[in-house]
């Protein structure tokens, strides 16, 4: 939310997850940037500023929860939350040489989370290491029962296997368009990752090519009707000047809301109007579900698929912020998943220049195998700290 004023926002509880880690005796020391409302992929579209990526200052460090990656990444902090709707765990994860994890939809609980899209956030870890992410997420995981979509504790199945049981699958599909460090990085582990598990397996995500238009017409949709509560009225910011109701209601949010949050309102308003819903958002919905589709398919003949988490390493802060469409491109390799439900850890790949993360993705509640997996990764390819 836009702060153009002096107004202080205090929050009324703590959300789950932080309640969780507290007990535990985690100490939180506050929160950290992002884009506003979640919306964006590099932390340009922050109420405040901009972050920058601690491994060159020029370029973004992803987002949407790029103030978590860059301060973990910069060792102000050892672990730190983030949310995760299309990417916006495993991207900056990836961008800032961290490990981090879109949990398995319904797992972590979203109460005192923001909703942007409900039925695709998350709440994830980043750290320096796959056994960070995997402390912090056994802590905060587990039914709540003030969140209805979070899973029963009976859902969760402990993982008792080990490298050489895993089938590993690739789609051929998924890598092109990369950029040649991140093709050489992916090179590089699947080689790797070939010595140690079961097999490695062609697979097929055919609809994974619709992912980014089903992925925006959706949540774009669900963030239209989330964000309709803003009104200056009930949350968020109100104008100062408004001479009646309907001046309340249109220059709050038009003072509140910045341009990209305006953009994916709009976007989403049109897609759920009279007229266009069943030709855009239902649409959408029904090529979500061959999404779906398409990786229970894959899981009955692979137990893991291995794909980078980005096209590129980190781009320039600017670079892609005068074409939209080109920022939205940054999520192709990560929305599958999110539009599936299904988990998927980001871990860092090895590079030789800025970091490049190589994404690991399961079927429902694998967490445990893709841990498994990075820490392999991990222990092969050491990863450098940024220098600051």
């Amino acid at each position: 939310m836009r702060l153009k004023n002096s107004r202080r926002f205090y929050l009324a509880y703590s959300s789950t997850v932080i309640e969780k880690l507290q007990a535990l005796g985690f100490v939180t020391i506050g929160r950290l940037n992002m884009d506003e409302f979640a919306m964006g992929s590099s932390t340009e579209n922050s109420a405040f500023q901009i972050t920058r990526n601690p491994f060159d200052t020029e370029r973004a460090p992803g987002g949407s929860s790029g103030g978590s990656a860059a301060a973990v990444a910069a060792g102000f902090l050892p672990v730190a939350l983030g949310s995760d709707t299309g990417g916006s765990i495993r991207q900056p994860a990836a961008f800032c040489g961290l490990s981090g994890l879109k949990p398995t939809y319904g797992t972590v609980s979203r109460y005192g989370l923001v909703a942007f899209a409900s039925s695709l956030d998350q709440i994830g870890p980043l750290a320096h290491t796959v056994a960070d992410v995997e402390i912090v997420h056994n802590a905060i995981k587990g039914f709540d029962p003030k969140d209805s979509t979070t899973m029963p504790d009976s859902a969760y199945k402990k993982w008792s296997g080990s490298l050489g049981d895993i089938r590993l699958g690739v789609d051929e599909k998924m890598l092109e368009g990369l950029s040649a460090e991140v093709r050489e990085s992916f090179d590089k582990t699947l080689n790797f990752l070939k010595g140690k598990v079961k097999s490695v397996s062609p697979v097929s995500l055919p609809n994974q090519k619709y992912g980014i238009p089903v992925y925006y017409l959706v949540a774009t949709s669900e963030a239209s009707a989330n964000l309709a509560r803003f009104d200056g009225v009930r949350y968020g910011h109100r104008s100062g000047d408004a001479k009646n109701l309907a001046e309340l209601y249109e220059k709050s949010r038009t003072e509140g809301f910045g341009p990209e949050v305006k953009r994916r309102i709009l976007l989403g308003t049109y897609s759920l109007s009279s007229g266009y819903y069943d030709a855009f958002y239902g649409k959408a919905q029904a090529v979500r579900a061959l999404i779906q589709k398409d990786y229970n398919e894959a899981f009955q003949k692979v137990d893991a698929i291995l794909m980078p988490a980005t096209p590129s390493p980190a781009f320039k802060i600017g670079e892609k912020t005068s074409d939209p469409v080109q920022m939205y491109l940054s999520d192709v390799l990560t929305v599958g998943a999110s539009l599936a439900g299904v988990p998927a850890l980001s871990v860092p790949g090895p590079a030789a220049g800025l970091p490049i993360g190589m994404q690991l993705q399961g079927p429902n509640f694998s967490e445990d195998m893709l841990f498994a997996l990075g820490k392999a990764v991990e222990a092969e390819f050491p990863q450098k700290r940024a220098a600051l």
